[in-house]
């Protein structure tokens, strides 16, 4: 996944104190929501599959919409604690299992 590979070895540190890291990251769930939000159109009984689906687009609606509100640790958080989840479950769906 190309996000894992965007963030490895950053931190919250580095995200708060660099303007382009947080745009990137930005990038990145605009990127994943979008995704979803086709899949949950095209494909429901495969978007029923992503457990977190609904609330990832809505975390990308928020980090789109509300980024001046957005609690940057709360994004790291996603990014460590859930992304990771996330692309296995994905994964497996791809595989066709």
């Amino acid at each position: 996944m190309a996000f894992a590979s965007a963030v490895a070895g950053l931190t919250l540190e580095d995200d708060k104190a660099s303007r382009l890291i947080r745009s990137s990251v930005e990038r990145e769930f605009i990127l994943i929501g979008e995704a979803l939000s086709k899949v949950s159109r095209v494909d429901p009984a495969l978007f029923a599959g992503i457990e977190a689906g609904p609330r990832i687009i809505s975390f990308r609606n928020k980090r789109t919409h509300e980024y001046r509100t957005i609690d940057l640790a709360l994004v790291w958080g996603v990014i460590v604690g859930s992304l990771p989840g996330l692309r296995e479950q994905c994964g497996g769906l791809i595989q066709g299992g």
